[in-house]
Formats: C-alpha cells, structure tokens, sequence
C-alpha cells in the first residue's frame, strides 16, 4: 500500500533553518480530543481524573463541534507557535482572528462533516464575527477550566523536552535529533518526513524554517501545518510524558527533593526564567550567601547555568536541569 508523507525540505547543514516552539492552542484542541475519546489516551488518564467534572459543558461543545475527535481541525485555533508563547496571547490572536482565513478552514470543515454538525458550522461560516467571539469565549472557558491548573507542569515537560532536543541537534546535528523524533519521522537527504494517514506535500522550507513544537496532549502521534500564513509546523508527542504528568507540582517538588535537598529542589524547579543570585533567595526565602551556595553546588552538577549580564550574574537550568524536571514530573 502506498504512504502518504509531507516532506519539509531544509538547506543542507543549516542548523538555523530549525526552531522550537510552544503552542497554547495546539495543546486545548488535544484536550478536547482527549475528553471525546478518553479510551484512546491512556497516558492522559492521571489529568482526566483531576478534570472531567469541571468541564464547562457549553463552551466545551462549541469547541469539540470545530476540533471532532480526529483528523484536521481549523488552523486558525492555533498561531504560529513560538518560545515564548503564553495562554494569554493565543487567547488574544484567536479574538483578532482575520476573518477571510477563517472562513477558509470553516469552508474544510464543512466537507469534513455532515448532519447537524455540518449546519452549525455553516451558521458559523456565514456569521464569522460572532463565531470568532464565540470560539474566543469558549477557548478562554475550557482553558481556564482543563489546562490553566496544570499549565506549569505542562509546560515544564515541553520546555524539558525541547532543552533535551535542542542539545542533541548541538553533538549530533538535525538528523539525529529529527529521526528521534517520532516512529513516523525521517531525515532523508535535508528534508524532514513525516507520513500521514491522508494527506501528501513537498514544501521547501529554505528561507522559512521549520518550526518544531512538542505535544503533552497530543502524544498519540505527529501532525503539520502546511499552508500559510502559518510557518511550516510540525507537531510531534513530548518524550517523558507519563499518566502522572499533570500531579501537583508539590509532589514534584517533594520527589526532587529526596534527591537534591528541599531547597535546591526548589531553586531548580523555580529556574525556568533567568534570575539573579538576590531574586533566588528572595524567593526561596533563604540568605544570600546561602543561596549562593545551592547554586554552585547545582551548577557544579551540571543543572543550572550562569552568565554575567552587566554587573548581574543570572541563573537558568540547563538542558540536563531541564531533564531532570521533566522527569519529575
């Protein structure tokens, strides 16, 4: 039987045609998927316990009407993801939303559905100001319901599995780190592979780049974005993610601490941002010179990283740091 793949082709040996990404948008639309068809998702079990009985029936369904539970959903609920994307700017783009795009992927889903699905996304198409308020309303109702109370530990296993990645691109170059990256992903002569279930295409990504975005929730397998205004995108499962991924971050922390030390426990899963050696004893509450310490003795191992930036000295895990959170969680 023939397979179907979208080819990403790169300039040889160009490491800067690859980036990393986050994506809110991407992670919500898999949670919906998650909640239509739990039995599929058993690494998502531990988080479907702690949310099934506040999900917000209404905005769920408006949601669950556009993603389904398989197969293309509409671009415009996911940006360009980026490093720094936060929930709160996806919730403001998909307000902004233009709305020609949107009635583009409103005119797919159409062909995609049929009964009284197929009639409410047609109301939506021929009323796409207030469908774009009204998806914008519900995906800031199901975020803050399902995601906004695990947000940090998703985010920490994304940013570990990106750290984790990165440094492989660093010793063993793109392809190694692209071939690891899924069972359904390859490196074949500068291009990035990926076979789909459906769909077929070639885009030359020598210019553009290609944006690489993990998946907490989306970890049953890899899916793209091909067509502008979006940068060619490909989303694929974080590594690491077990059934108690989205456990209290105390229990983490506890976990982490039988290892390191409560404290230098604590200043690691606090270094996710850059932070000067003052900011981490205000925080963890301890003296300067104390903090100063936990920090040489993480640094020495290799978990958190220094550099002098003026007359400050900040502070940030490492990629091995960035492991050693994830895993944790």
């Amino acid at each position: 039987m023939d397979r179907n793949f979208v080819e990403f082709r790169l300039a040889p040996d160009d490491l800067s045609a690859i980036r990393f990404g986050i994506s809110p948008g991407h992670e919500l639309c898999h949670a919906v998927r998650v909640l239509q068809r739990p039995a599929e998702h058993p690494l998502q079990w531990g988080w479907l316990r702690a949310v099934r009985d506040r999900v917000p029936r209404e905005s769920f369904d408006v949601l669950a009407l556009l993603i389904g539970p398989e197969g293309y959903f509409p671009d415009f609920l996911t940006a360009t993801p980026s490093w720094d994307m936060t929930p709160a700017d996806e919730a403001a783009r998909l307000r902004e939303v233009p709305v020609g795009p949107m009635r583009v992927d409103l005119e797919k889903m159409l062909l995609r559905s049929s009964g009284a699905r197929q009639d409410a996304i047609a109301r939506m198409r021929d009323q796409p100001e207030r469908a774009r308020a009204m998806v914008a309303d519900a995906w800031t109702s199901v975020w803050e319901a399902l995601l906004a109370p695990v947000w940090t530990q998703l985010e920490r296993l994304l940013r570990a599995d990106i750290a984790v990645r990165a440094r492989r691109i660093a010793t063993e170059g793109i392809a190694a780190m692209a071939g690891d990256l899924h069972r359904s992903v390859d490196f074949e002569s500068d291009a990035v592979r990926v076979a789909m279930r459906w769909h077929s295409e070639v885009l030359d990504c020598r210019g553009s780049g290609l944006v690489l975005v993990p998946s907490v929730l989306g970890s049953a397998g890899c899916s793209v974005l091909t067509e502008p205004p979006a940068q060619p995108t490909l989303f694929y499962p974080a590594q690491g993610v077990t059934e108690t991924w989205a456990r209290d971050p105390a229990e983490a922390e506890r976990a982490l601490g039988a290892l390191l030390g409560p404290a230098r426990a604590g200043i690691l899963l606090a270094a996710h941002a850059p932070r000067t050696t003052s900011q981490v004893a205000a925080d963890a509450g301890l003296a300067l010179s104390t903090a100063s310490h936990h920090l040489t003795v993480l640094r020495e191992a290799g978990l958190v990283a220094s550099r002098r930036d003026g007359s400050r000295v900040l502070h940030l895990r490492t990629p091995v740091g960035e492991a050693v959170v994830g895993a944790a969680l």
